[in-house]
């Protein structure tokens, strides 16, 4: 269902308690372990590095704990990203929708938001302001299912969903989040991001090489110069230096007793960091590794090779779970106890990349890629602004400059057909489309047929322009929405909470008379992009505080879903809430000895503050 079609739907989180959960081992077999606790689940997200690692075939530098992880767990094949850049891929991820059908598509909507705003990538098209997605009303982040089924969440710290999600997502979200203040005996689902191979690490990190450049093959795609060879080189090292930062976290799981009895899973945002990989739906920017370990080592080097979608983690983590998984997901479980059938295709899609817009959509099979451009007359290249602090960037436009490029190079500088195809196994590079070859006929029409079936199916919105998109999320006003201030009613023992706007998140803690509010305190331990910068001495020069892992934080409060039930309160208790559908500013309430006050902002309040939708300058209809 789409953006547009999907009607207003309420979403009722409902407490599940459960007592056995099967664990099914995908691609193994009938093999299952029961559990009599719901296991642990541990995401692990590394920046931009498709399968250069040893256990996928590339053994260029060592990982040596990516591979002892794929030893002792299964190594999915096949595994690609809805985009081949992080916020849309990132929004599908935690979604479980296709970006182009719930708007979040176009990279990006949000400045500031996750490491790419600290990094400075944040660009718009002129006059295009900042917006957050505005999910369908039934749409929820799914560590908010999670939590609302027992599990203590938490993300450290990267977000860039396209959306500010509400405080009903996370038990705590930062870099001190972790899994170790959890209460005791409750299952737990952490986040986190291994940010050191981030295309801005390319230029941000001089570690010594870990690998001499002249000694790096170099691919099909681009030309043999040092400029090349050094950031090729630098990709290495930096893949290397997140090897180790994986070995750190996963011996502090072991550390703290949770790695055997939890889901690891590991897998990369969207492919390879370099020009003419990353944002591109080529094979080269979409197929990730994807490797998890289930509990106690089960099926421990196996290999999967059926196709899974970054859609498909967030039902795969409920099913992991034992949790409902709810109907609007577009993904389907590959693993755990609600394990669907094997997929026939994945998709992807591109569409605006900070300030450039081009239409391409994507599906693959086991072997053959299929492409539609929409825009036709446009190049493959785009001038990318970002992208030009890398010296190899700067080189390939000096050599086409110069009409020097090899011709494989020059490729990427020419108008697009409408079609391409190509055979994955004879031609990894994808330079031979098949599309005119009579001898693929049957295949280029059976994929093009499933091109179109899932655009209708998702209802891909990418051909409304964003404008007149925003414009539609903000009910065709020119200022975003606002959730609606929710009431507090005295009942029969307490009170409860209702809020009015349609899929609305509620969050609540109460502060005891007497007893004013006294944060935890949290030691940071991070792998991501605010602590890596500093360590880097980037803090200032970004506007922020250094940060090191080891320093003390205060712990924000922390935010219980609202389930419906009656809340007990005392003389002099103080009533917190935090109400907010994922896109609208949150409506935040104080409440008591029966008066509430309304606090003027809250989370998500400043990223969707009023600013009316400019184009050139002026208000647009278009």
């Amino acid at each position: 269902m789409s953006l547009l079609s999907r009607a207003a739907l309420t979403a009722l989180h409902r407490v599940v308690c459960l007592s056995a959960v099967t664990l099914v081992a995908a691609g193994c077999g009938s093999d299952s372990v029961t559990s009599n606790a719901r296991p642990n689940i541990v995401f692990i997200a590394a920046e931009d590095i498709t399968t250069l690692v040893g256990a996928y075939g590339d053994n260029t530098v060592p990982t040596p704990n990516i591979d002892q992880l794929a030893r002792e767990g299964v190594r999915y094949t096949h595994a690609y990203q809805v985009a081949g850049v992080c916020a849309p891929a990132r929004a599908g991820v935690i979604t479980g929708m296709y970006p182009v059908s719930v708007g979040a598509h176009n990279m990006r909507t949000l400045s500031g938001n996750g490491a790419e705003g600290i990094a400075g990538e944040s660009a718009f098209p002129p006059g295009m302001r900042t917006y957050s997605v505005v999910l369908p009303p039934d749409v929820r982040a799914f560590p908010e299912h999670l939590r609302a089924a027992g599990y203590y969440t938490t993300n450290n710290t990267k977000t860039d969903y396209q959306f500010i999600a509400p405080v009903t997502t996370w038990d705590e979200n930062g870099p001190a989040a972790s899994y170790r203040y959890r209460p005791p005996g409750t299952p737990f689902f952490a986040m986190y991001t291994l940010f050191t191979t981030h295309e801005s690490m390319l230029t941000a990190r001089n570690d010594p090489l870990a690998v001499d450049p002249a000694a790096l093959k170099v691919p099909d795609i681009f030309p043999d110069t040092p400029a090349v060879r050094g950031d090729l080189a630098r990709q290495y090292t930096n893949i290397a230096i997140m090897d180790r930062h994986l070995g750190e976290l996963i011996r502090q799981l072991k550390a703290d007793g949770v790695y055997d009895n939890s889901v690891i899973v590991f897998y990369a945002d969207n492919g390879g960091t370099l020009p003419w990989y990353k944002r591109e739906v080529l094979e080269r920017g979409t197929h990730v590794p994807l490797i998890i370990r289930f509990p106690n080592g089960q099926n421990g080097g196996a290999v999967d090779d059926r196709l899974v979608s970054g859609v498909d983690f967030a039902p795969t983590a409920l099913s992991l779970a034992g949790v409902p998984i709810p109907s609007y997901l577009q993904g389907h479980a590959f693993a755990g106890a609600a394990q669907a059938a094997a997929r026939r295709y994945v998709y992807a899609a591109r569409d605006r990349m900070d300030t450039e817009y081009d239409r391409v959509r994507m599906v693959r099979d086991a072997r053959y890629q299929y492409l539609y451009n929409y825009e036709p007359g446009l190049p493959w290249y785009q001038n990318i602004q970002y992208r030009l602090q890398l010296p190899m960037m700067r080189e390939i436009l000096k050599l086409h400059a110069a009409g020097t490029l090899p011709e494989a190079t020059a490729r990427w500088f020419r108008t697009k057909p409408v079609e391409e195809l190509y055979d994955l196994e004879r031609d990894p590079w994808e330079l031979n489309n098949l599309a005119s070859d009579p001898g693929y006929r049957d295949k280029l029409v059976e994929l093009r047929t499933a091109f179109h079936q899932w655009t209708q199916d998702v209802g891909d919105v990418g051909g409304i322009s964003e404008p007149e998109l925003v414009r539609r999320m903000w009910g065709g006003a020119d200022q975003p929405p606002a959730t609606a201030t929710p009431a507090v009613v005295g009942v029969a023992g307490g009170v409860r909470i209702q809020c009015p706007t349609p899929g609305a998140s509620i969050g609540y803690w109460v502060e005891r008379s007497g007893v004013p509010f006294a944060p935890d305190r949290h030691t940071v331990q991070s792998w991501d992009a605010q602590v890596l910068f500093s360590d880097l001495g980037y803090a200032a020069q970004l506007g922020s505080a250094p940060l090191h892992n080891g320093a003390v934080q205060s712990a924000p409060p922390r935010w219980t879903i609202y389930d419906g039930s009656t809340i007990a309160l005392g003389k002099g208790d103080t009533l917190h809430v935090n109400a907010q559908r994922i896109g609208y500013a949150a409506a935040l309430v104080d409440y008591k000895d029966g008066a509430t006050t309304r606090r003027a902002s809250g989370r998500g309040a400043a990223a969707n503050a009023a600013v009316p939708l400019l184009i050139d300058g002026s208000r647009s209809d278009s």
